[in-house]
């Protein structure tokens, strides 16, 4: 595999059963790439989500992150694959129980041989990395939803992933949270240069974040076009493209 794609979809068959989601997807994510993954709901965005973070085993077709198959390697070696990766969750994931610090804490004890120390120092860095110095014995219940967003993307960051998935990070935000939630991303990407892959429905984000896209088309369960998001809207390949990203205004 190519250094420069950390992602490969080849010939991807999405299944529940008999019930055919998606069928032979092909795209590969370049390095870097705020890549966003949008269509109607119920096209199987969060389904191809779940099937890149190894969650769901593919019918058929292989997916490949930083060289590897995922479902080729044994245990051990998905684990290390995985702490490659990092992911934010929509209702973000975080232990209600455990104060920020200590939720970013978690994967650094899991797999890592630092010490407390060592750790409290990462848990302070990520925290101030997202806008949230000085909370790092808050209570996730203490703050408001896009600071819960902020927090669940310093866990992700905790182990300095190559790659980042986010699952519709601005559900539930309210538009000010949200763009300023689209504005860390993008500072991120450019500071850290990680390659984001994004399920989305939100225009104002697609427009504002996003450096390639795929529509992902219920009816045809194929993958309708790709481009960044500005080509989608002016050089649309089929209508429905257009019509959902005017939302039905076709224009």
């Amino acid at each position: 595999m190519s250094h420069d794609f950390p992602i490969e979809v080849n010939h991807l068959a999405m299944a529940y059963g008999s019930r055919v989601i998606m069928d032979d997807l092909c795209f590969q994510v370049e390095k870097g790439a705020v890549f966003l993954v949008i269509g109607p709901s119920g096209c199987g965005k969060s389904t191809l989500l779940r099937h890149l973070i190894g969650l769901q085993q593919p019918a058929s077709g292989t997916i490949r992150l930083l060289g590897e198959n995922y479902w080729e390697l044994d245990e051990q070696a998905r684990n290390r694959l995985m702490q490659r990766v990092g992911i934010l969750y929509q209702r973000c994931g975080l232990w209600s129980s455990m104060t920020l610090a200590e939720n970013i804490a978690l994967p650094l004890q899991l797999y890592t041989k630092l010490s407390p120390t060592e750790i409290r120092d990462i848990c302070h860095c990520k925290l101030e990395l997202v806008g949230l110095a000085g909370f790092d014995d808050f209570y996730p219940s203490e703050i408001s939803g896009g600071m819960q967003k902020r927090a669940g993307l310093a866990r992700a960051l905790a182990l300095d992933p190559e790659i980042l998935f986010f699952d519709e990070p601005s559900a539930g935000l309210d538009p000010i949270s949200a763009m300023n939630l689209d504005q860390l991303i993008r500072e991120l990407r450019d500071s850290l240069g990680t390659t984001l892959v994004i399920v989305t429905h939100d225009l104002d984000s697609i427009f504002a974040i996003g450096t390639d896209a795929i529509y992902l088309d219920p009816k045809t369960r194929s993958i309708l076009g790709r481009g960044t998001p500005k080509e989608l809207l002016e050089a649309p390949p089929a209508p429905e493209i257009r019509e959902f990203l005017t939302r039905g205004g076709g224009r």
